[in-house]
């Protein structure tokens, strides 16, 4: 398991780097999570801290309950306020092996005027198998994003969604 939980880390540490490389993500928002294997844990940027101040050391481990493990990282680094989002998911879906959360601009103005993006490219139908789906607004920090990803994912045949929030 702890061979898992550190491959996991460096996965999710290296995500972050291309949430920023592609403009995915503004300041500290936005954020990857990945299901460790073998194991009812996941791993999730802390809340708070810079992209590039993110290492494989940084990431936070928690159960799928979205509760902090001791792993020996430090007590200062908090996991995600939408820990609980991602934990929702996870319970919801045991084959989902990853969340991403960003804020691209595209992603979230599609988002905002509650319209599924469209599937215009072969590329699209390829890699979500139709359009993408907006889930329903739903408030940060606790799980009711996870609960909207979590429906309208069950009710549609692609691999996406979107979800606008709001705090």
């Amino acid at each position: 398991v702890q061979a898992a939980v550190q491959r996991t880390r460096e996965e999710v540490a290296a995500l972050h780097a291309e949430l920023t490389r592609y403009e995915l993500v503004v300041w500290t928002a936005g954020n990857v999570s990945g299901r460790v294997p073998g194991a009812e844990l996941m791993v999730i940027k802390p809340s708070g801290v810079s992209y590039d101040e993110l290492s494989a050391e940084t990431m936070v481990v928690c159960t799928l309950d979205g509760n902090k493990i001791d792993d020996g990282t430090p007590d200062t680094l908090a996991p995600s306020s939408d820990t609980a989002a991602h934990a929702y998911v996870y319970r919801h879906l045991p084959t989902i092996g990853g969340v991403v959360h960003t804020h691209s601009t595209y992603a979230t103005a599609w988002a905002a005027r509650r319209q599924p993006i469209p599937c215009v490219t072969t590329m699209q139908a390829d890699e979500f198998g139709g359009d993408i789906p907006v889930g329903p607004l739903a408030l940060i920090g606790d799980e009711q994003i996870g609960h909207g990803i979590v429906e309208t994912l069950r009710g549609s045949r692609t691999k996406a969604v979107l979800m606008a929030d709001r705090k």
